[in-house]
């Protein structure tokens, strides 16, 4: 079969894999497309453009994070390893037989629209006619750099460059940035630096691993609140029974509410605070040398800063007018997958939610396999669907004021966004 007839996938991570099942289920024929040598996305850290390090696990629970119908091994933990992900998607590519469809070490370099199909042509000069394209390339392997004034002359990465702690041997380091990572890497260094500063902009909200013994993110969810009870009661409860108060400990107050940004699953992050292992620093004003300025007028001298500054969405090859994408902080895409420009260009992926897991990034393939089923047949259905995406933007926020930072700009509120794609599900069924 020419590849005229076919649709590409773009990322063998766990969007793009869920997305290459489907496909397959649907009798869709695809060739997928890998720049890594091996599968797993960020999760194999032996990828070039993996941005785990050796201590990284996932920060929501196995059960509450993976396939429904691909459930992990009995004997992998709670919070698993990223080797233990690894083999987990390693696996879960075997049983349903898709890593005969993907090439790897195939970088995809340019995407060009040629009379209503794709032009796709690889870094290796390679260049094939698609009937559409899914794009499933990740959202966590562009390094957002602060712009800092100043030079550093000590050593200055980010932490998609980090993999091991014993960079930290001996050394007074300034970690930039209070996310997960920073709060994973944080509790790294204290064990092997000489000194360990973190410097933050904001307040974070703390939520424990475990709550009464059971991973955190299990607990609830039976009845549902309304939005703004829940806030306080959660916080209320956090704040009470299960986490020290960051802001004895050096946080700043939260500018925002709980919910209203990705929470910090971390705890140890305090209990070092707690014992003088590390200092809260206000944000960095500039860079003099080794002297890092801080916001609050005081200064101190480091031998390296790690920047834990997170990720931009970046999808390099393809013209951002493709994806509705103009000066936002990301695509304006219908349900975070659709573009209202082409029926036959879709993202797999680009979600966030407290909760969503990989069954939420499943669910998505499962709408975008059944549309271009429906458009196959030709049938009135899936006409009906693409008007609807081009009428507006549904609710996917469920009243939740989001930050508006670059991270939160194409994050959901999980039930409301579940209850999108099951409506939607409905109408192609």
């Amino acid at each position: 079969m020419g590849t005229e007839d076919k649709y590409a996938i773009i990322g063998a991570g766990p969007s793009g894999l869920c997305g290459a099942k489907n496909l397959k289920e649907m009798g869709i024929p695809f060739d997928g497309y890998e720049a890594a040598s091996d599968l797993g996305g960020l999760w194999n850290i032996k990828n070039e453009n993996s941005t785990v390090y050796e201590s990284a696990h996932l920060i929501s629970s196995k059960g509450m994070t993976e396939f429904e119908d691909f459930p992990m091994k009995d004997d992998v933990a709670d919070y698993p390893h990223h080797s233990e992900l690894y083999q987990y998607f390693s696996d879960y590519a075997d049983h349903f037989g898709l890593r005969e469809h993907y090439q790897f070490n195939m970088a995809v370099k340019k995407i060009e629209e040629v009379n209503g199909k794709w032009k796709l042509t690889t870094e290796a000069g390679i260049s094939n006619l698609y009937k559409g394209i899914i794009i499933a390339n990740g959202c966590l392997t562009h390094p957002n750099i602060p712009n800092i004034p100043g030079n550093f002359e000590g050593e200055l990465l980010h932490s998609k460059d980090y993999k091991d702690p014993s960079i930290f041997e001996g050394k007074k380091v300034l970690i930039i940035g209070a996310g997960n990572s920073g709060c994973d890497i944080v509790v790294d260094a204290v064990h092997r630096a000489q000194k360990v500063d973190m410097s933050v902009r904001r307040g974070y909200h703390f939520v424990p691993k475990y709550i009464f013994g059971k991973p955190a993110d299990t607990i609830g969810g039976f009845i549902q609140l309304p939005r703004l009870l829940k806030q306080r009661i959660d916080k209320w409860l956090l704040n009470t029974f299960f986490v020290v108060n960051p802001q004895r400990l050096g946080f700043p107050e939260p500018d925002h509410k709980l919910y209203e940004s990705h929470p910090i699953v971390n705890t140890l992050v305090l209990y070092h605070l707690g014992h003088g292992d590390l200092r809260v620093k206000k944000d960095v004003v500039k860079f003099e040398g080794k002297t890092v300025h801080f916001k609050d007028g005081t200064q101190e001298e480091y031998d390296m800063v790690l920047c834990a500054t997170g990720y931009q969405l970046h999808y390099p090859f393809i013209d951002k007018n493709h994806l509705n994408w103009g000066e936002e902080k990301a695509p304006q895409l219908y349900l975070n997958i659709f573009t209202p420009h082409h029926n036959n260009i879709f993202v797999l992926g680009m979600v966030e939610a407290t909760g969503l897991g990989w069954e939420g990034r499943n669910k998505q393939a499962i709408l975008v396999a059944r549309f271009i089923s429906e458009m196959e047949k030709g049938s009135h259905k899936a006409q009906q669907f693409f008007q609807k995406i081009q009428s507006g933007m549904p609710d996917m926020r469920g009243g939740f004021e989001y930050m508006d930072v670059e991270r939160m700009a194409y994050y959901v509120h999980k039930d409301t966004y579940l209850k999108q794609i099951k409506r939607h599900l409905k109408m192609l069924s």
